[in-house]
Parts: structure tokens; C-alpha cells; sequence
């Protein structure tokens, strides 16, 4: 038998449903403070002065979009290619029968994936001094293809790798009962499926191709070569503004942000969702 002290405390008790109502109507309360805080602290003036400034951003036009945004592409997708082409003959190698394949893919891929993109570029722009003879088509744009080439081909690689493997057995199996050669019934039926199962996180690695793009100023660019990233900081040190930096930053989103929403649309077909 229950005293009326104790039916008194459940009544007044709290559901676990309560509980949540009120913890997330603090959080609302302290973001909304933050906010209100952040706006009555912060310097507008002078914050539209260093980073909104409408004529530094402007002095940066058009060649924003022709030259920087165009450079930015052509770097990303030639390094996609690439590191593409690399990427699936590499996890062919992870794969085969033949053991001096496996372990050659393996270190290539161990090594890349564990060396910061920065350091291959830096490599890459000194190979002249170690073969004076060294040469690649495009120059500088050969050069960007081949670090980014590089380094996507070591993700993108275990990326194939995984989807290969996805593929059920039974459609290899089914190709070689029928006469199939081993490497037609790779190149017909089981990479086309493995490809369309990656194709979300490779969407993702060129999203993160486009920003390691940056790193092309390590080549050594001039004015017509340079990407997104070296041209607001360029444009920055001409007008001692930070603003041409922002409007490379916001152009950098208006690629990605769509990029990154397909990828997690793919995903989520894929999925069934």
C-alpha cells in the first residue's frame, strides 16, 4: 500500500518524454544567447570592411570563373582520370592470383595513402632535379594531373577493391561456365557492376580532389595557371583584403556542397532508402 507522499513524488515525477522537452528547450536557449551575444560583440563595420567588401570582390572578376575556376576543373578532373585508371588496375593487382601483383599494389597503396598529398606534390616539383630530362605533357597541368592522379589512385583503389568484391561470385561463375575468358567476364560483367556500386564514395573522393587542388600552387603557377585557392590569396596580398579569400572559399562551396548532396543521394538510393 502506497502512502500519499509517494503517489504525491510520481505524480509530480517527470516522464522521460518531459525530460527531453525541457533539455532541448535549453539548448535552444543557450544557442539563441550565443547568437544574440555574438551579434552585440561583434565589429559589422568592420567585419563588411575586411570580408564583404563588395569593390575588392569585384576587382576579381570575371577572371574568377575563367581563369581560377576553370584551372580548379581541369586539375580535379584530369587528376580523377587518372587516379581512375590507376586506381582500378591497382585493386585488379590487390586481387590476382599472382603474388609479386598483390604485394606491388599493396605497397603502393600503403605508401600513398601514408604520405600527405603535400609531400608528393613537393616531390613531384623536384623531379626535374633529379632527371634533367623529365618532362610531362601540359607542364604544370601534367604535373597537377599526376599528384592528384597519385594520390586518389591509392583510396580510390581499396574503393574498387570493395565494390569488386561486392559483386556476387556467382556472376563470375556463371560467365566462365559459359565459355567466358577470365578477363572478358572481368571487363563485361563484374567491373560494370562493381563501378556502379562505387560510384557514391567516388563522388565523395572527387569532392575532396577539388579541394586538394589547392595544392597545385606548390608546382610553381603563373598568372594563367593559377586554381581557386592561390588566386584569392593573390588577389588578397594585391588589395590587403581578406574578401577575395571568402569569394574563393564561397566558390569552392558552391562545387562541393551540390557534389557532396549527390553523393549522399547515390548513397541513399543504393541503399533503397
Amino acid at each position: 500500500m502506497t502512502t500519499p507522499g509517494a503517489e504525491k513524488a510520481a505524480r509530480t515525477r517527470l516522464s522521460p518524454r518531459e525530460r527531453q522537452r525541457i533539455s532541448r528547450g535549453a539548448q535552444y536557449a543557450i544557442l539563441v544567447a550565443a547568437l544574440i551575444a555574438l551579434a552585440l560583440l561583434a565589429d559589422w563595420p568592420a567585419i563588411r570592411q575586411a570580408f564583404l567588401n563588395t569593390e575588392v570582390a569585384a576587382e576579381g572578376l570575371p577572371e574568377l570563373f575563367t581563369v581560377a575556376l576553370k584551372n580548379t576543373v581541369i586539375y580535379t578532373f584530369t587528376g580523377f582520370a587518372l587516379g581512375f585508371a590507376l586506381g582500378l588496375l591497382l585493386a585488379l593487382m590487390r586481387l590476382s592470383p599472382v603474388a609479386p601483383y598483390r604485394w606491388i599494389s599493396a605497397v603502393y597503396i600503403e605508401v600513398f595513402r601514408g604520405l600527405p598529398a603535400l609531400v608528393i606534390f613537393l616531390m613531384i616539383s623536384a623531379l626535374p632535379l633529379a632527371f634533367p630530362s623529365f618532362w610531362l605533357p601540359g607542364g604544370v597541368y601534367g604535373m597537377a594531373a599526376l599528384g592528384l592522379g597519385l594520390v586518389s589512385a591509392s583510396y580510390m583503389a581499396e574503393t574498387f577493391r570493395a565494390g569488386i568484391q561486392a559483386v556476387p561470385k556467382g556472376q563470375m561463375e556463371a560467365a566462365r561456365s559459359l565459355g567466358m575468358p577470365y578477363m572478358r567476364a572481368m571487363s563485361s560483367i563484374v567491373i560494370p557492376q562493381a563501378i556502379r556500386i562505387v560510384i557514391p564514395p567516388l563522388t565523395n573522393e572527387l569532392v575532396l580532389l577539388f579541394k586538394d587542388s589547392s595544392l597545385v600552387l606548390f608546382l610553381g603557377v603563373t598568372a594563367g595557371q593559377v586554381e581557386l585557392a592561390k588566386f584569392g590569396n593573390d588577389q588578397s596580398s594585391t588589395f590587403a583584403s581578406p574578401t577575395p579569400i571568402l569569394v574563393s572559399g564561397i566558390t569552392y562551396l558552391i562545387i562541393t556542397i551540390p557534389l557532396g548532396y549527390l553523393a549522399r543521394r547515390l548513397e541513399a538510393r543504393r541503399d533503397g532508402r
